[in-house]
């Protein structure tokens, strides 16, 4: 119900909600949430069907706005809406400085001559501009969600609402413009497709130039680095950011499937190539024509299959199990591993051409020894993405939780990381905690009922012992059984067996 439909007491309540959210923006710490937040509240006060909200003039490499958020629109909307920055509504806003209201842009003499406001046949619009001399943003909100035009107390609320966010958006873009001129990842990000990947590290620099250099190239890459680092994201972005990102990304974990299964697995099966080929089997590389097939552990095929492998990079041909005429494929090969595929070659396990042919460009992935100024913000984010998963509360993660993370060796790297804030996660939701703490994390730290916990159990003991009991518990929840005990702890097979040798970890006996 619009405020001005309201009973006194409705609306006094109404207005309180409004300046109450309003000034909760003020803790928000970074833009992105800023920005979903304030549009959210925007629309709600004006009671309009689509809203767009963007601040500062900062673009990205492909030249949309870097900080922005829109609702009730499509994506053709909002490149009519922001068309309008260099013509129409949003530019008058911005140059006179003054909010425009106009029940009908459409009709209204100011804007009746623009392509955009006729095609879409533009109704109602409210727009105002965020900040004084210049501006460093703008609020257009378009159409209402129930009959009528906009108020002149919509006007008031919104220009109340743009006034109030302007400190507090100056304040957040100053921000991270200090924290963007301190990371060397910012300019190589706007050159790639590297959404979602966490670091500002030098080292993480160093990975994503060269990412930036290769992706536009078809030629082979090797990533290479211990388990949990993120090749596979790494590899996707690669990917991504290259000519073939429209067209299929296929992976396949070379130590994941049996021997006998890897060859049919890779090329596919004509109908009684095998025992188990009753019909014929379309294989990873047929999958990937086009795209990019990406091997993981790729360390782990056998001879055989390398042949089969060599050819296809030479040919861009295979033949599949059983068959006699090659099949042409156009794909892209990304490799993975954590092997020494040098030392691979010396004792005859690996072919070198092969080696040659996949490593044009080798990316070394650096382990999180090595980059430990990442910590806290992929702590924040795996935290997050936990409480995500979960339907969970989103727990900030103590500051003694934070420098216990930042001083322990994280031998599984990301992967094991993300375990760890996961279970804390659970753990510290399950007890109802404000937040995430070091005895989340580390149980093993916290002495049991009345009993002292020793003087020399160090950090490193107490994350052994975690892993431990985190390995343990998988493998007794699948009775033993190695390969799915590797899935649900998100680790290769070989990995877990690893970790059951380096843990000392033994099987029960019956």
């Amino acid at each position: 119900m619009p405020p001005e439909d309201r009973n006194p007491a409705d609306r006094l309540a109404w207005e309180r909600d409004f300046y109450r959210r309003l000034l909760a923006l003020d803790s928000k710490e970074d833009v992105e949430p800023f920005v979903d937040e304030a549009l959210s509240l925007v629309v709600a006060v004006s009671g309009a069907r689509r809203g767009y909200l963007q601040l500062s003039e900062d673009r990205l490499e492909d030249g949309s706005p870097r900080f922005w958020m829109a609702h009730g629109c499509y994506d053709e909307d909002v490149a009519e809406i922001r068309a309008a920055f260099s013509q129409g509504v949003m530019a008058e806003a911005i140059k006179t400085g003054r909010t425009i209201v106009t029940p009908s842009a459409r009709e209204d003499p100011r804007f009746i001559s623009l392509g955009s406001v006729q095609r879409n046949a533009t109704g109602a619009v409210l727009c105002a501009p965020i900040g004084e001399g210049p501006a460093i943003g703008v609020v257009y909100l378009q159409d209402r969600a129930q009959p009528g035009d906009f108020t002149e107390e919509d006007r008031d609320h919104v220009e109340t609402f743009a006034r109030r966010i302007a400190a507090v958006a100056d304040r957040l873009l100053a921000r991270r413009k200090r924290r963007d001129a301190a990371d060397p990842t910012v300019p190589l990000r706007r050159a790639i497709r590297a959404d979602g990947f966490i670091g500002r590290s030098p080292a993480i620099a160093a990975v994503l130039k060269k990412i930036a250099q290769v992706a536009p190239l078809d030629v082979g890459v090797l990533l290479t680095g211990p388990n949990g680092g993120g090749k596979t994201q790494l590899a996707r972005m690669i990917h991504a950011s290259g000519p073939r990102a429209e067209r299929p990304f296929v992976e396949i974990n070379c130590s994941a499937l049996p021997e006998g299964l890897i060859e049919n697995e890779l090329f596919g099966a004509l109908p009684g190539a095998h025992a188990g080929a009753v019909k014929r089997v379309e294989g990873k590389v047929f999958a990937a024509d086009g795209g990019t097939l990406f091997l993981d552990e790729v360390g782990e095929l056998r001879p055989h299959v390398q042949a089969k492998l060599l050819q296809l990079i030479e040919s861009k041909a295979y033949y599949p199990l059983g068959g006699s005429k090659p099949v042409k494929a156009d794909v892209r090969i990304i490799a993975a591993t954590n092997v020494d595929l040098k030392a691979a070659i010396t004792q005859k396990a690996f072919r070198e051409d092969l080696f040659f042919r996949l490593s044009v460009v080798a990316i070394r992935v650096p382990p999180l020894a090595e980059r430990r100024e990442d910590l806290a913000d992929l702590a924040d984010h795996l935290a997050a993405r936990a409480a995500t998963r979960h339907r969970l509360p989103n727990l900030p993660i103590s500051a003694g939780a934070q420098r216990a993370i930042e001083s322990t060796e994280w031998r599984g790297n990301v992967r094991e990381l993300a375990n760890a804030l996961e279970s804390a996660l659970i753990t510290a939701a399950w007890e109802g905690a404000a937040q995430i703490e070091r005895s989340h994390l580390f149980p093993d730290l916290e002495a049991p009922a009345g009993e002292a916990l020793s003087a020399d159990v160090t950090l490193q003991e107490a994350t052994r012992r975690f892993q431990r009991e985190l390995v343990r518990a998988a493998l007794d929840g699948t009775e033993w059984n190695v390969a799915e005990a590797a899935r649900r702890l998100d680790v290769s097979r070989g990995h877990a067996y690893k970790l059951i040798q380096e843990l000392g970890i033994a099987r029960p006996r019956a």
